[in-house]
């Protein structure tokens, strides 16, 4: 198996790194402009800012506005390394210096993605780690070899976002059976006992039910775009279940609608069946299980002349910008990715004994965030001249 690139602003981080320590980049000489960095890699300014911000958390590089960045001095580096050890535990963290550690993902297509992989990051670079990063592409076979591969070029832990699938990976079963470190990060495996990290998604969607009902809605539709009914979208439909029958509600399975993909709804729109909702007006809000299908939804209702949200409301799970600072215009549930990337890492460090006394048998480590509602513009009181069609 191949493996994957690592995403490019780890890479200029990393390309900085090896200029410093080789001597090729010395004390106070200036780092490129973003503008030039920008030209030289061909990415966004978004990359830029991140590669040259955690450079200069971690002490390479220190910034001085209006005139650029500039390579600290080696002391000053040793120092903010020192620093960070000491933050991160000290002798137990040194230990862990250069451990090889491997993350197991479908994909990094969105800012969901990235915002995990930036809290793991934070907290591995902190202790030394190295992380070498697959991409499994949602296949199960993928998933089996990157675990197979992993542990075959040395990596001491695992850190696994495990596919949208309905059966478990007998390989993750054997790295329990064996005893292996391993965290699941945003899944668990129900009846079977190991680490994981992950969000209250039932919870997000009972949060996100009730703030549209107080907001009058009474016919509320959730959607997955996911290939299979995963343990994260059967909790969040039964969230959304269990806020309607709280509210004595009729559960009208019609928007209840998991059985699609993206693709199918860009490839033959009119039939698809997220098209044929929302044409025939049987929802005046929609719940989406991630941000790429509320902005799909979005764009579907501006298509049909639908007004968001005088016509019909849109809530999704996940925030769909990069930082949660930035202006947007999608209500959404927010996860606290970044968190769950972070303490999925400290788990597993405190699993390899990089965190208080190692253990000689088995101990799992579960933690489960609350999410929270963020609301901007695209949720209102239901139009009560907006026709819902039964």
């Amino acid at each position: 198996m191949n493996e994957v690139r690592v995403p490019l602003y780890l890479q200029i981080q990393e390309h900085f790194k090896t200029r410093i320590l080789t001597g090729d980049l010395k004390g106070e000489d200036q780092i490129p402009s973003e503008k030039e960095l920008m030209e030289l890699y061909g990415v966004s300014r978004i990359t830029v800012a991140n590669a040259l911000g955690e450079l200069a958390k971690t002490g390479w590089i220190h910034r001085i506005p209006g005139k650029g960045s500039f390579v600290r001095t080696r002391e000053l580096a040793n120092i903010e390394e020192s620093k960070s050890i000491e933050r991160a535990g000290a002798s137990a963290d040194r230990a862990m210096l250069n451990k090889r550690i491997g993350l197991i993902i479908p994909k990094l297509e969105d800012f969901f993605a990235i915002r995990l992989l930036k809290g793991i990051n934070k907290v591995l670079n902190a202790s030394g780690c190295e992380l070498v990063i697959y991409l499994t592409e949602n296949s199960g076979v993928r998933e089996k070899e990157a675990i197979q591969q992993l542990i075959r070029i040395g990596a001491e832990g695992l850190l696994i976002f495990p596919i949208d699938a309905e059966q478990y990976n007998e390989d993750i079963i054997k790295l329990k059976m064996e005893n292996f470190p391993f965290v699941l990060i945003d899944r668990y495996l129900p009846g079977i006992e190991t680490s994981y990290v992950n969000s209250n998604g039932g919870l997000g969607a009972e949060m996100a039910v009730n703030y549209l009902w107080e907001l009058g809605h009474r016919n509320i539709a959730i959607c997955s775009d996911s290939p299979s009914m995963t343990v994260t979208v059967q909790d969040r439909i039964n969230g959304y279940i269990q806020a309607l029958k709280l509210k004595e509600s009729m559960i009208n399975p019609t928007l209840i609608l998991a059985d699609f993909t993206i693709e199918e709804s860009e490839s033959d729109e009119e039939n698809h069946p997220l098209f044929q909702l929302m044409k025939k007006k049987m929802a005046t809000a929609y719940i989406t299980l991630n941000s790429r299908l509320g902005i799909r939804v979005s764009e579907l209702a501006e298509r049909m002349g639908l007004r968001v949200p005088d016509d019909i409301s849109i809530l999704t799970f996940d925030n769909p910008y990069m930082e949660m600072g930035q202006e947007g215009v999608l209500s959404y549930v927010s996860q606290s990715e970044e968190k769950i990337g972070a303490e999925g890492a400290e788990i597993l460090l405190r699993l390899l004994g990089g965190r208080g006394e190692p253990t000689a048998q088995p101990s799992y480590f579960r933690k489960t965030l609350n999410p929270k509602l963020v609301i901007r513009d695209t949720t209102g009181p239901q139009n009560k001249g907006y026709e819902v069609r039964q």
